[in-house]
């Protein structure tokens, strides 16, 4: 074999090395790209859940103390002492974000009596 076609031979070895390496960081990129975009997927739909179910709870913590009349301490009570008053505070708020009074404005915390504003009350614990 003469000393050209020798070297032809290794160059074609090592760009086809070269080209095996590179595909596979290419596949193992996508497939990082695809575990990644499943962690940012799930991450999304856990916040998703999060905040729909804190709404939820906010409603209903606005349910007791203005339909009910209950102050947010007595809410906290009637619910086991499963979040505090700052808790209670915080799930209110979230709830009145999606809220909006008859003029068309958004409802305010300080508008409803008894919330105590932020941290009012007692804590819970």
């Amino acid at each position: 074999m003469s000393q050209q076609t020798i070297k032809q031979q290794a160059r074609r070895t090592a760009r086809e090395m070269a080209d095996k390496l590179r595909r596979e960081r290419e596949e193992r990129e996508k497939r990082l790209i695809d575990l990644a975009e499943q962690v940012m997927v799930a991450v999304g739909q856990r916040d998703a859940a999060v905040a729909e179910t804190e709404k939820r709870a906010g409603e209903a913590l606005r349910e007791l103390t203005e339909v009910e009349g209950l102050s947010l301490g007595e809410a906290v009570e009637w619910c086991g002492e499963t979040v505090t008053v700052r808790e209670a505070t915080r799930l209110r708020r979230l709830a009145g974000e999606h809220r909006t009074e008859p003029d068309g404005g958004v409802a305010d915390d300080r508008d409803v009596p008894g919330s105590g504003g932020e941290g009012g009350g007692t804590s819970a614990g």
